[in-house]
């Protein structure tokens, strides 16, 4: 299916505003047998979206596209569930009420984002320091602590007498 992001209140708040398109999703479920016997129940889920996120560096718009797959693997409680999930490889999730599959979509989408979204390339030009100017051709400031100099004296290192 596809759920619109802007629907995705934790989500919403951090795209960039500008038109945030559907997350499309596909879930598979099955029970698989344990060592014991019963049957668990094991749950895959992959997403595809195009985040528009705001870029570090230009403070523009910038499209992240995420394509995850995640496997989960569902205990009875959440003791057997943390004591699981140190072993395996997927996640180990406790089922004590029914699942809310938008939540964990927009769980998964959250803990994907990158921790610095940047364009490959900004389409802003930055402002890059070159020789002592910036690229506008401004010359450098003056120290905020060159004036102290002055007041202290030319021959004093700033230690009391």
């Amino acid at each position: 299916g596809d759920r619109p992001l802007d629907r995705m209140q934790r989500l919403r708040d951090l795209l960039a505003g500008v038109d945030a398109p559907a997350v499309h999703w596909q879930v598979s479920a099955d029970l698989r047998p344990t060592p014991g016997g019963d049957r668990q129940p094991w749950l895959r889920l992959d997403l595809r979206a195009r985040l528009p996120l705001v870029c570090q560096r230009c403070l523009e718009p910038v499209s992240v596209p995420l394509d995850l797959r995640r496997t989960f693997r569902f205990t009875s409680d959440e003791a057997a569930a943390a004591a699981e999930d140190v072993d395996c490889e997927e996640d180990v999730l406790a089922l004590t009420a029914p699942l809310d599959l938008a939540e964990l979509i927009e769980d998964e989408l959250l803990l994907s984002l990158p921790l610095v979204p940047v364009h490959g390339e900004c389409p802003v030009p930055l402002p890059v320091a070159l020789g002592g100017g910036d690229a506008s051709g401004a010359q450098p400031r003056e120290s905020p602590f060159a004036g102290l100099r002055a007041l202290v004296g030319p021959g004093s290192r700033g230690g009391a007498a």
